[in-house]
């Protein structure tokens, strides 16, 4: 087959890879022909050129990240014009049998739609974010107003155009066939998140350690955006709650809209038990983790969709137990119950999710029997390669 790929959050695959281009991995190396069209990167290179062996369309846009939320959404829009306008400057061959996309974006459905008509191409939807209700929960649009609108019908025509939708859980699953009752439910199906199983260090980097004064401490860490969706005075207040426990301290790598008032609110409590650090390479941060105790999860208490969040991949990798702080909407939080592989409480609860946090800390033999757990779940299940089989099964991909 030939393979398109259209994606928003496309990084230099020479550098590493997301989760959505591990899935293109699996397509190439079961012999299908990939293309990859996202946006130029910060060295401003644009066109079509070869990362990681890859062929990847590098298209000029408007600033897609760390932006209001106005320019955000104009960039969208535009997003599926320039993408289409690029590809066919290209001169490369569009008539391709399979097209790929994520959410976010759900403006991409547009262009999908328009190989759909012309080439006859089918569409598989990879569900993410569901927008625009995850904006409406975090109060950035208004249910009433024309944007909402908009984007709302946006989405309809996406699942309409989508030959296949993948969704992270059976709880998404529900919550688009309840929303959403055109949609046929044939075209639902289950797509956990998935990634490599990257190997374990034999000991600790004891190097990593003193580095970031880790020695002799009870790590929780977390690792990843920080932006309204993971209510970062969440984290804060439990990092509050905690400071009576000396050895307790938690370490935070990451970096998103909502950084600065993150950090302000560390220093305005004046909080000795947790560090602050930026983005590390995911090679590096998976180092760090093993250093580490728990990892934390944190999301809006807000949410009413069914969010599982993707870090959960990496604790599961590294055995650790997972602290999370999470909506009650969610069905993630049934999962680790059901797999053993770490405790949650309803975000918002700071005594509740100190006593869980204390749960583990007073149990070293379930922290690493909850860490073999979740290791054991993401080597059977979570891996990029079940996930090429979940797509292949659906779509006919041989």
């Amino acid at each position: 087959m030939r393979v398109l790929y259209l994606g928003l959050a496309v990084p230099n695959l020479d550098d590493y890879h997301n989760m959505f281009t591990e899935l293109m991995i699996e397509f190439k190396e079961n012999g299908h022909e990939v293309l990859i069209v996202g946006p130029s990167l910060e060295d401003g290179a644009i066109g079509l050129r070869q990362e990681d062996g890859f062929d990847v369309l590098r298209v000029p846009t408007m600033k897609l990240f760390k932006v209001g939320k106005y320019q955000k959404g104009i960039a969208n829009i535009l997003l599926p014009h320039q993408y289409k306008k690029t590809l066919k400057k290209s001169k490369i061959d569009l008539n391709f049998d399979l097209v790929v996309i994520p959410t976010p974006p759900i403006t991409l459905g547009r262009l999908a739609n328009w190989f759909k008509s012309k080439y006859n191409s089918k569409v598989y939807l990879i569900l993410r974010d569901i927008f625009p209700q995850n904006a409406v929960d975090l109060k950035m649009m208004s249910k009433t107003g024309p944007a909402h609108a908009y984007f709302r019908h946006m989405e309809k025509k996406l699942y309409k155009t989508s030959d296949y939708i993948g969704c992270m859980s059976q709880g998404n699953i529900d919550f688009v066939a309840k929303h959403n009752p055109a949609v046929d439910k044939r075209k639902l199906h289950l797509l956990p998140n998935w990634g490599p199983l990257r190997e374990l260090e034999s000991t600790k980097d004891l190097e990593l350690a003193r580095k970031y004064e880790l020695e002799d401490k009870f790590v929780v860490i977390f690792g990843g955006n920080l932006g309204i969706p993971q209510k970062v005075e969440n984290i804060v207040a439990l990092a509050k709650e905690c400071q009576d426990i000396e050895d307790i301290y938690f370490i935070v790598f990451g970096d998103g809209n909502e950084r600065d008032n993150f950090a302000e609110s560390i220093e305005r409590n004046n909080l000795k038990n947790i560090r602050l650090e930026g983005y590390l390479s995911r090679i590096d941060f998976f180092k760090v983790l093993q250093i580490a105790d728990v990892g934390l999860i944190s999301l809006s208490e807000d949410f009413t969709i069914p969010n599982i969040p993707s870090k959960s991949l990496v604790y599961f990798n590294a055995k650790k137990p997972i602290l999370a702080s999470i909506d009650n909407n969610t069905d993630f939080g049934r999962n680790l119950d059901k797999l053993n592989a770490g405790v949650w409480v309803e975000a918002g609860n700071t005594s509740k999710l100190k006593e869980a946090l204390l749960h583990l800390y007073n149990n070293e033999d379930l922290r690493l029997q909850m860490g073999e757990n979740g290791y054991d779940y993401m080597k059977n299940n979570l891996q990029s390669h079940q996930a090429f089989e979940t797509v292949k099964s659906v779509t006919g991909a041989n």
